[in-house]
């Protein structure tokens, strides 16, 4: 578990650096964080995921489920996954928050809805 009341050792490495040699940065965070410096001024901290315990903190995984979600850039399917919900619940979760499920236009919906049902009638 995290205790923020710690001091926690940190590996400082210029954007410059991650840009030229991404792997090396990432290594040094398997070990401890690593904070990117751009011009010197802190701009990001990369953690590595293989130590559960952040992950295990009450509401993380559902964060980043949801904010890569938001984004674009986990599907539906994924986000849900890796939150630890089910679909459904990962899909009441991100209504909550205002977080449309699915996007596009009312046509684009209904075409896709139309392809779903085609599909569904042929694999049965």
């Amino acid at each position: 578990m995290y205790s923020y009341d710690r001091e926690v050792p940190m590996k400082a490495v210029s954007v410059r650096e991650l840009k030229n040699n991404p792997s090396s940065a990432l290594r040094a965070a398997r070990e401890d964080p690593v904070m990117v410096l751009n011009r010197h001024q802190p701009e990001a901290v990369l953690v590595h995921l293989s130590d559960d315990s952040l992950l295990n903190e009450p509401g993380v995984r559902q964060a980043i489920a949801t904010s890569l979600f938001r984004d674009g850039s986990l599907s539906l399917g994924l986000a849900a996954r890796f939150s630890g919900l089910e679909v459904a619940n990962f899909i009441a979760h991100v209504s909550r928050l205002g977080i449309p499920v699915v996007s596009g236009t009312a046509e684009s919906v209904r075409d896709d809805a139309k392809s779903v049902e085609r599909w569904r009638s042929d694999s049965s």
